[in-house]
């Protein structure tokens, strides 16, 4: 059982929690909690850690078992490697996911369901990007393209957020946003931008075909450049005063609306 807080092991799990550059060399995450350790298939379990606490309970022999390394930590130690305020006991280190943009792009005519795609632009807070990608599962988006300003789709707030979601949703940053939304208008995937200059409501318009949502940062919106490329600028009408909404909540009307409509409603 690992007893210190200086043990190596402790410090690596803790860079991976900080640091997203050494999430990226190591090509690992941390996942926290009891319910976000059940969802993750077993063979992407690099090491599974338990506090001393945890392991005395049920859930601890099923969620190890066929799992290849587990360490026993102390409570206290397992406190200095959690990233959460109440910590249930049990994190795990992932390996990462790694998709292609022609996996997350796929279209109808190439999958037999059309696309329904998130394109967010210099994204910047990780509850934002975990609630994207978990909504974005419920309405059926079938993969999200992020520029390489987003934030890091790995970080544990973020992975918090999509409460499993991370798991089965397909993601890719690209280095060029430019590149990729002139292969999304190559496959004939309709791109509308969520714009507050939207000539239309965003209830008007057709989303039952190949579709991708445009969605920019959290102060300042798509760039110009980049909403230009849109074929359909869309607003979502407010009330009151209020002139715009959370990024998040944004993209989930957007979302809904497109399930709603391919449901046939």
């Amino acid at each position: 059982m690992i007893s210190s807080t200086t043990n190596k092991q402790v410090k690596y799990v803790s860079a991976l929690v900080k640091k997203a550059k050494t999430r990226r060399e190591e090509d690992l995450f941390v996942a926290e909690g009891l319910r976000m350790c059940v969802e993750i298939p077993k063979d992407r379990i690099h090491t599974l850690y338990m506090s001393e606490s945890f392991a005395k309970g049920k859930e601890a022999n099923a969620l190890k078992n066929g799992v290849r390394h587990v360490e026993l930590v102390s409570d206290e130690v397992f406190r200095a490697m959690s990233d959460t305020q109440s910590p249930q006991g049990v994190l795990a280190l992932v390996r990462q996911y790694h998709y292609e943009l022609d996996e997350v792009t796929k279209t109808q005519a190439e999958s037999g369901k059309p696309a329904l795609l998130m394109v967010l632009e210099h994204l910047q807070d990780p509850g934002n990007l975990g609630t994207i990608v978990r909504a974005g599962e419920g309405a059926g988006v079938t993969g999200i393209i992020m520029d390489a300003s987003t934030a890091d789709i790995y970080n544990p707030k973020v992975i918090r957020s999509t409460m499993g979601s991370i798991l089965r949703v397909p993601f890719v940053y690209v280095e060029d946003l430019d590149t990729a939304l002139a292969k999304l208008k190559s496959k004939k995937i309709r791109m509308f931008a969520a714009h507050l200059d939207g000539k239309n409501s965003y209830d008007q318009e057709d989303y039952k075909g190949d579709s991708a949502f445009l969605i920019g940062n959290e102060a300042s919106g798509l760039k110009e450049e980049t909403a230009q490329k849109a074929d359909i600028w869309v607003r979502i009408p407010m009330c009151g005063k209020v002139e715009s909404l959370n990024a998040a909540v944004a993209s989930s009307v957007l979302m809904f609306e497109a399930a709603r409509q391919r449901r046939g409603l």
